[in-house]
């Protein structure tokens, strides 16, 4: 596994998700600002965790093609269901 390719990646996704700049998200009586919700992912020797799912060892078919994903400049398509409109 090339961790500094996947990091690099990830921070490439992060910024054309938005990461850092906030949005308008109206309420009754005015309007305030809004970050995008971090989708956290834990790299570990073995395997990883994204959000609030169990452990994915790196063996997994599923973890692969999520990774492969990444590493091909994509948001994992496995987000899809969960994040219709986007991250």
């Amino acid at each position: 596994i090339d961790f500094d390719l996947i990091l690099a990646k990830v921070k490439e996704l992060n910024l054309l998700a938005g990461e850092g700049i906030a949005g308008i998200q109206l309420r009754p009586g005015g309007a305030g600002l809004r970050q995008p919700e971090a989708l956290p992912l834990t790299l570990y020797q073995n395997g990883m965790v994204m959000r609030d799912q169990p452990f994915r060892p790196y063996q997994d078919p599923a973890t692969q093609q999520c990774l492969q994903d990444i590493i091909d400049g994509y948001f994992p398509s496995e987000l899809q269901l969960h994040y219709p409109d986007g991250i």
